[in-house]
């Protein structure tokens, strides 16, 4: 027995020296005796399967410029939250009527920020455009210049819950334009676009158009960049939010401006590239605005919002307080609208 203790004994101590060197190391002679929890990955099915989930998005459409006090505002922002959607627009912070000063910035800021859904906030022309300083002089540019530093500070939405929107102010060519953003939910991609109600801000005068000029250089990259995206990520749609109505589904000619009021359409080029770009996108587009479409906003305040085609071009105009609108991946009918209690159902 004593014999064969001592190599034994020999065995154990080389044993125990070799464990010692390689924890030195840091090398593990054993596993541990609890596996470490293992983190699944995501099939392509379980993938495919979450970007076909339905999904709810909530639209504001600018009660205040509709006559509306701010009480409105927040009944708007509660019931088109009231579905948890993904996300809800809002078109404008403030009637055209209403100061152009910080603190009503600020207060609106915290207003859409109470939202339980995420906020992103659309620009409405309202909001800048028609602003004047103390001489009586349009203050356009530098109330513009506000908002991106009040709304737009860094990569989220507002809300009580965020998502994280890119915007194109990430590109160093387009810093100032922080208000242009897109986002993803389930393969349709939605993106905010700075078209102002009053003829995208087109000042007739001479010599008065430098930021009209701009802004169309800067929405002409960022709608390339958005159809590029959509299209070569095979996204089942892109939801357009703006203010002003380019017309895209209109028929040839027509326009929204008053007769014999001016000569240019400061919508014509944004028109021409959405309408040449859709006709190459294999998905659906739609566009959701605000303008006031004078003489009707009367018997458009109540109306059912409702999605009028031409062709893969949809078009609602927000004249309702608010609308939910379901999204649908993979089916026929991939966006479906309502405003109240009834509902109109797109192609």
């Amino acid at each position: 027995m004593m014999r064969n203790a001592r190599p034994r004994h020999r065995m154990l101590a080389a044993v125990m020296a070799l464990a010692m060197a390689m924890a030195a190391r840091g090398v593990h002679a054993m596993p541990p005796t609890t596996p470490p929890t293992q983190i699944k990955p995501i099939t392509p099915a379980a993938q495919g399967n979450a970007q076909q989930k339905p999904f709810l998005f909530g639209v504001i459409g600018h009660p205040l410029q509709h006559g509306r006090d701010e009480a409105m505002l927040k009944r708007a922002i509660v019931d088109a939250s009231q579905n948890y959607p993904a996300f809800v627009v809002a078109t404008g912070i403030k009637a055209v009527n209403e100061p152009c000063g910080d603190k009503l910035y600020a207060q609106r800021r915290d207003l859409l920020n109470e939202s339980s859904a995420p906020m992103v906030v659309s620009l409405a022309g309202s909001d800048w455009s028609a602003c004047l300083n103390s001489a009586g002089r349009s203050n356009a540019i530098e109330r513009l210049n506000r908002l991106r530093e009040v709304f737009y500070t860094d990569g989220e939405s507002l809300g009580v819950r965020h998502i994280q929107v890119t915007r194109l102010s990430s590109t160093a060519k387009f810093r100032a334009y922080a208000e242009n953003a897109h986002w993803e939910v389930n393969k349709v991609l939605f993106a905010t676009i700075n078209l102002p109600a009053n003829n995208n801000h087109y000042r007739p005068e001479a010599g008065r158009n430098s930021e009209y000029e701009d802004r169309l250089v800067a929405n002409r990259a960022w709608l390339h960049r958005l159809f590029a995206l959509a299209g070569r990520q095979k996204m089942h749609g892109l939801v357009l939010f703006s203010d002003g109505d380019a017309g895209v589904t209109a028929e040839e000619g027509f326009s929204l401006l008053p007769s014999f009021q001016t000569k240019q359409d400061g919508f014509a080029e944004v028109r021409k590239q959405i309408r040449t770009m859709a006709e190459k996108y294999k998905g659906k587009v739609l566009l959701i605005d605000a303008q006031v479409v004078p003489g009707a906003q009367a018997a458009a305040q109540h109306a059912e919002p409702v999605i009028q085609w031409r062709g893969n071009v949809g078009h609602v105009n927000m004249a309702a307080d608010w609308a939910e609108v379901r999204v649908t991946p993979g089916a026929a009918a991939l966006f479906s609208i309502k405003g109240g209690s009834a509902a109109a159902t797109s192609d």
